[in-house]
């Protein structure tokens, strides 16, 4: 039971499914919903300060190698056409929206980066990111609660 909880919050960690994958497991492996929602979304959270300190300190080192600096380039671009319009047009609002939303390729990893590269302040950003994880981590503890029970 620990070790599925320990693993629904290690996929919520995950850049390959963050909350949206951690949540639908825990409940799956029969865990406590609520429970799951809570440690799953808290992992989802804490995903934030951890890439704000990569892409500070640890970024500009491996900017230094050409696969890297390839890679982050296409991300970088994937993220501001992916997110750069809303957040331009609605600021705050199109942060949340955008990390809100629960489909591949949005979510707390790309809010951070799109947040990094538009220079949103940390406090405003972390807030946003964070209301923008609740709200997708709602909808996906919604919908796996009631896939369950038959609703």
């Amino acid at each position: 039971m620990i070790l599925d909880l320990i693993l629904a919050m290690l996929w919520s960690l995950s850049p390959f499914g963050e909350a949206k994958v951690g949540i639908p497991y825990g409940i799956m492996k029969g865990l406590n919903e609520y429970v799951v929602f809570i440690f799953c979304f808290l992992a989802n959270i804490a995903v934030f300060p951890l890439m704000m300190f990569f892409l500070d300190k640890i970024n500009r080192y491996f900017l230094k190698w050409r696969f890297y600096k390839k890679s982050a380039l296409f991300i970088a671009k994937r993220a501001k056409t992916g997110s750069g319009e809303k957040i331009e047009k609605f600021g705050f609002l199109g942060l949340v929206l955008f990390v809100m939303i629960p489909l591949p390729g949005t979510g707390v990893y790309a809010g951070s980066i799109a947040s990094y590269l538009f220079k949103i302040e940390r406090k405003q950003a972390f807030f946003a990111n964070m209301t923008g994880i609740f709200f997708s981590s709602l909808i996906v503890w919604l919908i796996t609660v009631f896939s369950t029970n038959g609703v």
